[in-house]
């Protein structure tokens, strides 16, 4: 009882610390190869003090399928009840943690008209998020390689977030007709300033250094230290939060953003995101790309790297979802006031409306254009940002219908933090 009393004080302290204390196109194509035995999507090591899961789908990028989502949860449900098992650890197999939910699958099974499965993997996916978010034992996340979509937020709600030189994350949902979802809208709008507003809309990538640098990450190693990182995990008898903690900071690094770090324009990002709408964000962002400094060659310099990095923004923010980019906004800044529990109900709310088609069959179309028939030309509907009625927007936030039951989390047994 005393341990279990010390990791709940101390993942609240790690908490503090990291990035709750906070107030580049999306280019990782997996090949989808026929699923494999459901058992091997995610494989079990055993430690002499802890468990790890082995995300094991690297021909996809380990994304993520409704059968690893329920075995996970399965996995982490009994080694919390294990007293044998002091902490948990989680980890990819071959260049990516994980990728996101299995888009292509999901698409296929709308086609077919399979809804019912696709609500399944939203559920089960949220409710294992929250499960992660209020974890009573020690977990270690090893975001090495790619980590988008849910890959955040099957391993940002933990104690300890691991990242390495290979870590490449983003939330590139917009690009794909749909929002960020698993939490995002919790972590997210946690981070400094508008940054969250910006990589949810953008889709922009983050490597280790820079997830170290806001908060997202707690530590930082060289992708050929973590054979050594994971011998000495394995090897503790001790489940002591401080004593992971010294373990991972004994092979880490400190390191920080380069200068051409996106980090360094957090001011820009924050005079150009923090407007109440997605038309006011981009005509501030045409505005700073219009404004031409004049004077020494120095200040020419970084207009023109100010140029650079607003036609970027602009090209993301017009190739997403137009209707994806306004529901993702109001999104983020509910997020900002409410608890995990609150966010992962609103958007499993946000994720049925998204495949249930009734406003825009935009996920669809951004999966087909992107993962399958691969013209990257997507059809959006609305195609643009003024035919986006508020009442659209408003439809993906209205509470589930009486048919329709709402995500049931357990927070009477699991409180959540905020």
């Amino acid at each position: 009882m005393q341990i279990l009393k010390a990791v709940v004080k101390a993942r609240h302290s790690f908490q503090r610390v990291g990035f709750f204390s906070h107030q580049r196109c999306f280019s990782a194509q997996p090949h989808y190869a026929p699923y494999e035995d459901f058992q091997d999507q995610v494989l079990v090591e055993g430690r002499a003090k802890s468990r790890a899961a082995v995300l094991n789908r690297p021909s996809a990028l380990n994304a993520l399928t409704s059968s690893m989502a329920a075995r996970l949860k399965k996995l982490y449900e009994s080694w919390e009840e294990n007293p044998d098992i002091g902490f948990v650890i989680m980890k990819g197999s071959g260049r990516a943690f994980c990728s996101g939910v299995d888009a292509v699958n999901l698409y296929h099974l709308l086609n077919e008209g399979k809804v019912e499965e696709c609500k399944s993997l939203f559920e089960t996916l949220y409710k294992f998020v929250y499960l992660q978010g209020t974890y009573l034992k020690s977990h270690v996340a090893i975001m090495d390689g790619i980590t988008m979509g849910c890959g955040g937020g099957i391993s940002l709600p933990g104690m300890f977030r691991l990242v390495t030189d290979k870590t490449v994350f983003a939330n590139p949902e917009t690009q794909l007709g749909f929002h960020p979802g698993a939490g995002a809208s919790f972590y997210l709008s946690r981070l400094p300033g508008c940054l969250g507003e910006y990589l949810a809309l953008t889709g922009e990538k983050l490597n280790g250094v820079e997830m170290i640098a806001c908060g997202l990450a707690t530590h930082y190693c060289l992708n050929a230290k973590l054979a050594w990182i994971e011998e000495r995990l394995g090897n503790l008898m001790n489940d002591d939060p401080t004593v992971i903690e010294s373990s991972l900071a004994q092979y880490s690094d400190l390191v920080y953003p380069d200068r051409s770090s996106i980090l360094h324009k957090i001011d820009t990002i924050d005079k150009c995101f923090s407007h109440d709408t997605v038309e006011e964000i981009i005509g501030s962002l045409v505005r700073l790309l219009l404004h031409r400094r004049v004077g020494n060659p120095c200040e020419n310099e970084a207009a023109d790297t100010y140029d650079g990095w607003c036609k970027t923004v602009l090209r993301k923010m017009k190739e997403a979802s137009p209707l994806s980019l306004k529901v993702t906004l109001r999104s983020i800044r509910d997020g900002r006031f409410q608890s995990l529990d609150c966010c992962l109900a609103r958007e499993y709310r946000m994720s049925l409306s998204g495949i249930s088609q009734r406003v825009s069959n935009d996920f669809s179309e951004g999966v087909r254009a992107r993962f399958v028939d691969k013209d990257f030309a997507p059809k959006w509907d609305p195609p643009s940002l003024e035919e986006v009625t508020k009442d659209m927007v408003e439809s993906y936030f209205y509470p589930l219908s009486e048919s329709e039951p709402e995500l049931v989390l357990p927070t009477a047994l699991r409180e959540p933090y905020i």
